[in-house]
Parts: structure tokens; sequence; C-alpha cells
């Protein structure tokens, strides 16, 4: 019952919704995993980044699609808890349990063992709007720990502006997404996390202009 919810969501709301009112574009789709495990890697600005990236994908890999996200953020009450959960998918990080001990990315390596297709945010938090901050490492652990699996670099281009950072109405710009090339792990973590970025900054770069300016 739960994955028939999702998918209804995902057809009849968050579909027409990125198509309609963000007028969401997609360049390099042949590049997306066409079944899991695989790790999705984007840059973040906004909060629709998440459900800009879920839907790229068919509805029925979306049992398979999880989106890593703050414990904290997400499961603030029973009913935000019930729905990212169970409606988005989400996977939620204790952010703060490193500093006790806690292997933070337990439950990703568990989600990419079982075959699922990983979102992650390698910034670790939303960054000022078309701006990208640094990355974080956590991404190259779970290669290094799944050294097989694939790492897809995804571009977000103008959610930024549709729903920054602290803003509570959006805005519907136009917004768009660009695939790269799927990598492995290189042997090298800091190698690895310059690829990563260098690609999607290459990514960045090559973006064709915004429709709705």
């Amino acid at each position: 019952m739960i994955q028939l919810l999702r998918r209804l969501v995902l057809v009849l709301i968050a579909k027409p919704f990125a198509r309609l009112v963000i007028g969401l574009d997609v360049h390099g789709e042949e590049n997306l995993p066409k079944n899991g495990p695989a790790i999705i890697a984007a840059n973040h600005n906004s909060h629709i980044d998440t459900l800009i990236l879920i839907c790229l994908f068919h509805s029925r890999l979306l049992p398979k699609i999880r989106p890593v996200a703050a414990a904290d953020h997400f499961l603030s009450t029973p009913v935000s808890s019930w729905f990212y959960r169970k409606v988005v998918g989400i996977l939620p990080v204790n952010r703060k349990g490193g500093g006790r001990g806690e292997d933070v990315l337990a439950g990703c390596k568990e989600a990419l063992a079982r075959g699922e297709i990983l979102i992650i945010f390698p910034e670790g938090s939303r960054g000022k709007a078309e701006e990208m901050g640094a990355f974080k490492s956590g991404v190259a652990r779970l290669a290094e720990t799944f050294p097989e699996v694939p790492v897809v670099p995804v571009y977000i281009q103008g959610a930024g502006r549709v729903l920054p950072r602290g803003a509570k109405v959006l805005v519907p710009f136009n917004c768009s997404a660009i695939v790269g090339s799927a990598f492995k792990w290189s042997g090298n973590k800091a190698g690895f996390m310059d690829q990563l970025r260098s690609t999607v900054e290459t990514l960045r770069s090559d973006a064709p202009p915004l429709r709705w300016l």
C-alpha cells in the first residue's frame, strides 16, 4: 500500500509539478542508472533538489530510491517523520552521531547492500543559491566500501532560485538537471573527491541556459 501511495504521489503530483511549475529539463538522462545499487551525487541549493532527483527516475524504480537526509531536520515531528520516511523514502542520517563514535553511514551501506539507489548531497547541507560549497568525504567512504557501485554526478541548475535556503514561498522558475557519466572508486579518497568535484563543476560550466530567465 505504501509503495502504491509513493508511486501515485510521484506520477500524479511530483512529476506534473516538476514539469509544469518549475519546467524541469533533463540533460544526460541516458546516464541515469537503470537499476541499483548506485549513488547519485548532486549539488545542493534547495529543498526541492530531492524532488527533482526523484523525478528523474521511472516510477518502477521508486521503491529503490533512497534520498539521504538529516534526521534532526526531517524527523522533527511524528507527522513529518512518517511522511518523509514512508512517502519520500528518505534514509535518515544522524549528523551528530559521528562525534559519539557511531557509523553515521551504516544505514547507507545497508541500503547499497540491498541494491538501492542513494541520493546524496556531498555538500551536506544547502548552500547559497547557485553556489557550491565544499564537498564532504562521506560519499568517498561509501564508494570505498562498495568500489563496484557506480557514482553518478548531477548538477542541478536553478533550484536555488525556486526555493533558496530560508525561503518559505516557492517561485516558479525553470530548473534543469544535468546528469554526467558514472564513475567508480579510484582507490584514493582525495583523488575520488577531486574527480567528483571537478565533474560536477564541468557539468555546471557546460549546462545549457535555462529557458525561463
